[in-house]
């Protein structure tokens, strides 16, 4: 997927969740400081602002502060707005962006009026102060708003840039065409798809499977792009690059889950549209009344009254305002949230999939089981001590005190073997004993049986110089280490009113059951592959669950794409923290829990912050109108303007109560 794609793909996935597409936070920042450096003069020269506070300012061209500077804010501060405001009378889909461009259009029009004579109106300080509090809320919003985009370029930088060809040449990995042999070494990645002709290694591939242990790849055997061949070289012939690869298949998945992803219209923008239609029609209905009544001047001060007050100041900042402080909140207890809608989302989430290697598992083997005798640990440590394998690094961790070893050498693909005390020892799984010739001991068989049905790793210890020929005198269970915080994450979920927790693995299926049972999850999906992860997301959507998906491989990208809310354990790889609305920075699931008691607490907050705002406009915008004018009472727009301050405070202060939600995982 090349760099055009990528924009494509952006283009169309900002448009699909978001009214600012385009809209770059940095954008936002400049024109609020511009503006609000400008506002402060017009401010402190508006002749109602200097009434209220009982000062005078009068120096040569004051009057002309509030027309220029004003005009300045309007055109420059004002413009995503004025720009957003046609898009949506475009598209018929009347928002926050036209209520804005409305009230600062009007606003900006009564005030060049009363320069010219036409009106008494005192509305520069009103426009300034209004695009510039409106610039803030942008510029809150678009910095909690995920860009998806780097899920993708994230993808793309699992591939080396360059392969080394059999002939020594390094090329760029690009270049590679079908029928290429490249060079793999130990520890390296590889380059593009293709299939083993020379060499024998253990891969890496948790990437694509989420299988947490290396696989033998044998020549004939297949390998994949961006897998890592951990302890020899191979030779692979490329038969598949670029879009064939499949890795460019999971980059696919996730751009379509993306894409699809987060179609909700924001609900500060279904207030605004609702606001727009009651503001137009009350500013229609008060100019007839007023002009019937034959006093056209009251018409017009009434009219612009009702369309200013409707400005959605407190409305404008009702969500950014939750948003902001809701993931200020957040990144102190180690949850970045990056898209609002996810966070809005989750506190709907009824069904949790969980990842399994890395996210409820450590994804580190520990042995867990040792047969055979008291020095069986204590050799097999010996003869692993050098080896880099995972699972030798496990046996070593868990030996006190390794014997010390001579003359080790690896086996690939089927274990390691050393010297000890002058008796040579192996230690290695079934591909070692078949190539040995060895018998396992009925008590040893039955235990390694055990072990091997509840999904553990069993590596046998050989005795190689015995008089009747190799022995195996031991037995060791290696498994994936289930977190201990994992079980409190699934209880606290419960008590959250969750009601289906599951995990989804690539996994074996024995390894999957035996974790799944130990933890009383409700539905286990096994050897699963990135595409069937995608797949089971939307199956459980379709089935009418709320899905939240927590993971941290890139096999986990395109579901936490695809989920409702995708959730990456930040210990994980980039790919997976990009494609995800939430990132958890520590590797504690109890984490989820906190991402739903924030989206709770902060929905509530919108909501009170939404009905404060429409409240008052529901009160302000009839008495605007002039519905009490026969009593002898009316509205002006300074008391107006007062008032919508009032209200703006009034949200701000709601939001800060946010700062008291407990978010820190507890047992």
């Amino acid at each position: 997927m090349d760099h055009s794609q990528h924009h494509e793909h952006g283009h169309e996935h900002g448009q699909g969740h978001d009214k600012h597409a385009g809209h770059d936070p940095e954008m936002f920042r400049r024109k609020f400081w511009l503006s609000l450096a400008l506002t402060v003069p017009v401010v402190l020269t508006s002749e109602m602002v200097m009434d209220w506070f009982g000062y005078t300012l009068d120096f040569p061209g004051v009057d002309l502060v509030g027309p220029v500077l004003g005009s300045v804010i309007f055109f420059y501060g004002g413009w995503p707005f004025l720009v957003g405001g046609v898009r949506e009378v475009r598209d018929r889909a009347p928002g926050m962006m036209l209520l804005i461009s409305m009230a600062i259009t009007v606003a900006y029009a009564a005030s060049i009026l009363t320069a010219l004579g036409a009106f008494d109106l005192d509305f520069w300080w009103e426009l300034a102060a209004l695009v510039t509090i409106m610039l803030l809320g942008h510029w809150q919003e678009m910095k909690a708003i995920g860009q998806a985009q780097g899920a993708l370029s994230a993808l793309a930088a699992l591939l080396p840039d360059e392969a080394e060809l059999v002939t020594g040449e390094r090329v760029p990995t690009t270049s590679l065409k079908q029928g290429d042999v490249v060079l793999v070494r130990s520890g390296g990645r590889v380059p593009a798809d293709g299939r083993i002709v020379e060499g024998a290694a253990e891969l890496d591939e948790s990437m694509i499977t989420g299988e947490s242990r290396p696989v033998p790849r044998q020549p004939g055997d297949r390998v994949v792009a961006g897998t890592v061949a951990t302890d020899s070289a191979i030779r692979v012939r490329v038969d598949a690059v670029g879009d064939d690869t499949a890795l460019a298949g999971i980059q696919r998945l996730v751009a379509q889950a993306q894409a699809s992803a987060g179609r909700a219209q924001v609900l500060a923008d279904r207030f605004a549209a609702m606001l727009f239609y009651i503001a137009t029609a009350t500013g229609v209905v008060t100019f007839a009344a007023w002009w019937v009544t034959g006093d056209l001047g009251e018409a017009v001060v009434r009219t612009v009254t009702v369309l200013v007050i409707a400005c959605p100041h407190a409305l404008g900042l009702a969500i950014p305002l939750v948003i902001a402080l809701s993931t200020a909140v957040s990144a102190r207890a180690g949850i970045l949230v990056k898209d609002r809608l996810a966070l809005e989302r989750m506190r709907t989430v009824d069904a949790v999939l969980f990842d399994k290697t890395g996210t409820l598992t450590k994804g580190a083997h520990k042995v867990t089981g040792v047969a055979g005798g008291p020095d069986v640990l204590r050799l097999a440590a010996g003869v692993e001590a050098d080896s880099e394998h995972p699972l030798a690094k496990a046996i070593v961790a868990a030996a006190e005190d390794p014997a010390p070893a001579t003359d080790f050498r690896s086996l690939t693909g089927r274990g390691v073997r050393a010297t000890i005390g002058g008796i040579g020892y192996a230690v290695g799984g079934p591909a070692l004993l078949r190539e040995l010739g060895a018998e396992v001991p009925d008590g040893l068989a039955e235990q390694a049986e055990e072990w091997s049905s509840r999904g553990a790793a069993v590596l046998h210890l050989v005795r190689l110089d015995g008089s009747g020929g190799p022995e195996v005198i031991g037995a060791l269970a290696l498994e994936d280490e289930v977190r201990p915080e994992a079980r409190d994450a699934i209880a606290q979920l419960r008590r959250e009113g969750v009601r289906k927790i599951a995990m989804i693995t690539g996994d074996a299926k024995a390894v999957a059951e035996s974790v799944g049972a130990d933890l009383g999850l409700d539905e286990v999906f096994a050897e699963v592959l990135p595409a069937d992860k995608d797949d089971a997301v939307a199956d459980l959507q379709k089935r009418g669950h709320t899905v939240a998906m927590v993971g941290d491989g890139v096999n986990d990208a395109p579901a936490l794409a695809r989920a409702d809310v995708g959730i990456a354990i930040g210990a994980g790889t980039d790919v997976a923290i990009e494609s995800a609305g939430v990132v958890l920075a520590s590797s504690d699931p109890r984490g989820v829990t906190g991402v739903i008691r924030l989206s709770r607490a902060s929905y509530r907050k919108m909501v009170q912050n939404l009905a404060w705002a429409a409240g008052y406009n529901v009160i302000a915008l009839p008495l605007a109108a002039g519905v009490l004018a026969w009593a002898g009472f009316t509205l002006s727009p300074a008391i107006g303007a007062v008032l919508m301050s009032g209200s703006t405070i009034v949200v701000a202060l709601n939001a800060q109560l946010l700062r008291r939600v407990d978010l820190t995982p507890t047992h």
